[in-house]
């Protein structure tokens, strides 16, 4: 949800180390626009309906794609894949498609007509495809006939302020639409074509360095959650025992054991079981306290609360398709889970601790979805397969040593995630600050 159109960077905001620290201009006027405030005394506050000509775009379906052929934009990838600029297609359709599609050119800008969700409204970026393209319906194209850098429009128009005024041109309720009616309201402050072609060269510098230290600190994040894996793989699987007499396990998803562990199938240490067909309505018909649990990746997996419950207890679920499949978590209390969810309850819980078990159902489980065996993993399937079984009391300090270790590796994603958000903060706020006249770049980049 967009916070407002206030966000700034301060004048002596250091926007990536070794950066000199910034002026604002001379002199300001009051813009007219209460979310712009003020502007620089020479710039002007411009509708885009003055700077272009707007119009809607038609075109076929994802049915007309093909391997090469004349680049083509889909609206749905304007919020999932561009982020200002179009610098190249993820699609093309043939020749003979494309004059059923709306033909774009260089600096054209692109807005998604429709979206889930507010943030999503009219999520714009400017086309700097040279060469013949197209775009495929629910978007609306904007075509410059002012004297506007191409560059400098990606960033003002899917800038915060921008964004803003987007979400309240939002219409719907399950789909939000803006039109090209409302659009053509939307205003941004406008300098010189020259002084556009600075701001811009200053934000393609700054923001590349932001992006470079998001990409740095997203690889650390994958090295961590490597090491996470890595941890729990050998802990469950070699215990903690360096010196342990090893033995074949005769399962390629376990390798060599300790000799002193068994390998036995889920079925005899587990009572499985399956949710139910739970859907949205039901929940909203009938909301209660006991969480409802799916395939989705959000909340823990939770779709949401219903008045009743299926399951009572300590189980473990697994999710047999989905985003999630083939994931497996501990669940305590009062639950539910529906038909893409198994549930498993201890039967002999002297001889396995659960929360040793999770994590290794987990590796199993992993290796049978990695290698595409039954993916789905069926009850069948999840009954048939063997995992290790260490003595209760060994299982139970390995699971206790993994879970303390796991929560120091997800402290330490958490805090580096904490920092890759400040600087996607940092980012918009420094394109907004940018493309409002907030801070003077010129003798920056001069």
């Amino acid at each position: 949800m967009v916070n407002g159109p206030h966000e700034t960077v301060a004048s002596d905001a250091e926007p990536t180390a070794g950066v000199r620290r910034y002026k604002p201009y001379p002199a300001y006027k009051d813009s007219g626009v209460e979310w712009f405030g003020e502007i620089p005394k020479h710039w002007q506050v411009l509708q885009i309906g003055r700077i272009g000509i707007l119009s809607k775009c038609n075109g076929g379906t994802k049915a007309d794609e093909v391997s090469e052929g004349v680049p083509c934009i889909r609206y749905g990838d304007l919020y999932t894949y561009y982020t200002c600029f179009i610098q190249q297609s993820r699609s093309y359709i043939s020749t003979e498609r494309a004059s059923d599609y709306t033909s774009i050119e260089f600096g054209d800008i692109l807005f998604a007509a429709s979206g889930e969700t507010i943030d999503e409204i009219g999520k714009s970026a400017v086309n700097l495809i040279d060469i013949h393209a197209c775009c495929g319906g629910d978007i609306i194209r904007l075509r410059p006939t002012a004297n506007v850098n191409a560059r400098f429009m990606g960033y003002a128009a899917d800038s915060s302020v921008a964004a803003f005024q987007k979400g309240r041109m939002g219409r719907g309720i399950t789909v939000m639409h803006v039109y090209g009616d409302e659009l053509k309201y939307l205003v941004l402050a406008v300098p010189s074509a020259s002084e556009q072609a600075a701001i811009a060269a200053y934000l393609d510098r700054e923001t590349a360095k932001i992006d470079a230290l998001v990409a740095e600190k997203k690889r650390l994040i994958e090295l961590l959650q490597e090491k996470r894996t890595a941890l729990i793989a050998h802990a469950v699987t070699k215990g903690m025992h360096p010196k342990a007499t090893m033995k074949d396990s005769g399962f390629e998803w376990l390798g060599k054991i300790p000799v002193h562990w068994a390998v036995m199938p889920v079925w005899t240490l587990f009572e499985l079981g399956r949710g139910r067909v739970i859907s949205h309505e039901d929940i909203h018909d009938n909301p209660g306290p006991y969480p409802v649990y799916s395939s989705q990746t959000e909340q823990d997996g939770v779709m949401g609360h219903i008045a009743t419950y299926d399951f009572r207890g300590t189980y473990l679920t697994w999710t047999t398709d989905g985003a999630k499949a083939g994931a497996v978590f501990r669940r305590d209390g009062k639950f539910n889970c529906t038909n893409v969810c198994g549930t498993l309850r201890p039967l002999r819980t002297h001889v396995v601790a659960i929360s040793f078990v999770e994590h290794a159902l987990n590796q199993a489980t992993a290796w049978f979805v990695r290698h595409d065996i039954n993916p789905k993993l069926m009850n069948n399937v999840m009954a048939g397969i063997r995992i290790q079984v260490p003595p209760i009391a060994e299982q139970n300090a390995i699971a206790s040593y993994v879970d303390r270790e796991k929560a120091k590796i997800d402290e330490l994603v958490a805090k580096v995630q904490e920092a890759i958000d400040c600087l996607r903060e940092l980012r918009i706020a420094l394109i907004s600050a940018a493309v409002r006249g907030k801070i003077d770049v010129r003798e920056a980049v001069s």
